[in-house]
């Protein structure tokens, strides 16, 4: 039983209780430090002993918010998504811990993980679909959960007991939609330097005064896929427009709503819910999505650093900014009490005629999120007085992508030492002749990841 049952003080071996419904979910301070989550007194998530009936078993399944959208246990993903889960399965690699297990295809995925393996000296095994009914007491942990993939798990060979109701589904699923936004946003639109709208809307005549009252809005559908279910309008409810949110009223009951805002920044907050009412804040997030609002990559700075970035650049003090963070956090222990794990308040920097304030509350997103993968990314592969970027990108044919990551390895070799990254360019999942997506780091001595970027940008 010594081997089942430890202390979880270790900062290498993180460990959540199992995942039941039944149970409430812990978090101990060392999970908190492994995700950089602040420990102090404030944040009371005691250690404690755990019984670890087995590994907690990962899986990328970037199709979560589709499936939410859908809302059924028998949604099927587009072709783009299942690509995607296909390229990127090793990416939970990077933010298990020791002994735990990411589900993912043997082909390419054994040796590439492998590699890193023998390079960064961390044992994360993998684990086939077939295999599956082999770790009965594991825990899943896909990206996110909906019940398309709680039927997954079961039909793999995972017990029902081991996986969310169907109540706890539909609540986390409430908790998910853009409709919460506007809450969110009464109390923190109060706070100095902050400012922000998000208005949720019942039928079309509703839709079409919005539209025609603020000049350039964007409509969201409460539910949808990263840079997916929105809308941009220029003040006119067209025809294609009405038919927009006829069919989103028809199928998700509300089209939320909000102006068109001169971002100039992307960020992000990152927290983790123990369940039970306790959120604790683990880190920031600077981000870059393209012109349709999907994700493209994180900068890799300490939270120190983002900080200051933040006060040169715009003028927003870190105690703003800290102020924020706690005012979230009150509003994430108020109404999302009963969600466990982590989540990504996403926010933006806007010019206003003054100067800048922060929109904070873009959206909420109840899943592991690509923020967080940046935050472990940053704490536990880079070496100490380095910086990079992390990137997902996506090509329409393999070939230009394997030529990329040919010039890459070329241009930038990969220097480790003492299981860190120094510089160079590491791809964090295999890249194959198959390959549509990669996901890949960049790494260079502090200050100047910007030169060795392309075209001086970031990303």
């Amino acid at each position: 039983m010594a081997k089942y049952i430890f202390l979880v003080c270790i900062y290498y071996l993180p460990r959540l209780q199992e995942i039941y419904p039944q149970k409430h979910l812990s978090i101990s301070s060392a999970f908190l430090k492994y995700f950089g989550g602040n420990t102090d007194a404030d944040c009371q998530f005691p250690d404690f002993c755990v019984a670890l009936q087995a590994m907690r078993l990962y899986l990328f399944n970037p199709d979560a918010d589709m499936a939410l959208a859908d809302g059924g246990s028998t949604f099927i993903a587009p072709v783009a998504a299942r690509r995607m889960e296909a390229d990127l399965a090793a990416l939970p690699w990077w933010y298990a811990a020791p002994g735990d297990g990411v589900l993912a295809a043997s082909a390419y995925n054994d040796v590439f993980l492998r590699r890193v393996s023998g390079l960064f000296g961390k044992e994360v095994r993998l684990v086939t679909e077939p295999e599956v009914s082999e770790y009965a007491h594991a825990q899943p942990m896909p990206w996110g959960w909906n019940a398309s993939v709680r039927r997954r798990f079961h039909q793999a060979g995972l017990p029902l007991s081991a996986l969310p109701t169907d109540d706890c589904l539909r609540h986390w699923r409430t908790l998910a939609s853009r409709e919460r936004v506007s809450a969110c946003l009464e109390t923190l639109s109060r706070i100095p330097c902050c400012g922000g709208e998000s208005v949720n809307l019942y039928c079309a005549e509703d839709c079409r005064g919005y539209v025609e009252s603020r000049g350039r809005t964007v409509l969201k559908a409460p539910w949808s896929g990263s840079g997916r279910g929105l809308l941009w309008c220029d003040g006119a409810y067209t025809s294609p427009v009405a038919g927009w949110c006829a069919n989103v009223l028809r199928r998700q009951g509300c089209v939320v709503a909000a102006p068109v805002y001169d971002k100039v920044e992307d960020f992000a907050l990152e927290f983790c819910s123990d369940g039970r009412g306790s959120v604790c804040f683990i880190g920031y997030s600077l981000f870059r999505t393209n012109a349709y609002g999907a994700y493209l990559g994180n900068l890799l700075l300490p939270d120190d650093r983002f900080e200051e970035r933040m006060e040169v650049r715009y003028n927003i003090a870190k105690e703003s900014l800290r102020r924020i963070g706690e005012a979230v956090r009150g509003v994430l222990e108020a109404s999302f009490a009963s969600y466990s794990g982590v989540l990504g308040i996403d926010m933006m920097v806007c010019r206003a005629n003054n100067g800048f304030f922060i929109h904070p509350c873009v959206e909420i997103n109840l899943r592991m999120n690509m923020g967080v993968v940046a935050g472990q990314l940053r704490r536990h592969v880079l070496a100490p007085g380095t910086e990079g970027y992390f990137r997902i990108e996506y090509h329409p044919s393999s070939e230009p992508l394997r030529a990329l990551h040919a010039r890459d390895e070329a241009e930038a070799p990969l220097v480790v030492e003492e299981r860190r990254i120094v510089s160079g360019y590491l791809p964090l999942v295999p890249v194959t002749p198959f390959s549509r997506y990669r996901a890949y780091l960049k790494v260079a001595p502090l200050g100047t990841a910007r030169s060795h970027s392309h075209n001086g940008q970031w990303l």
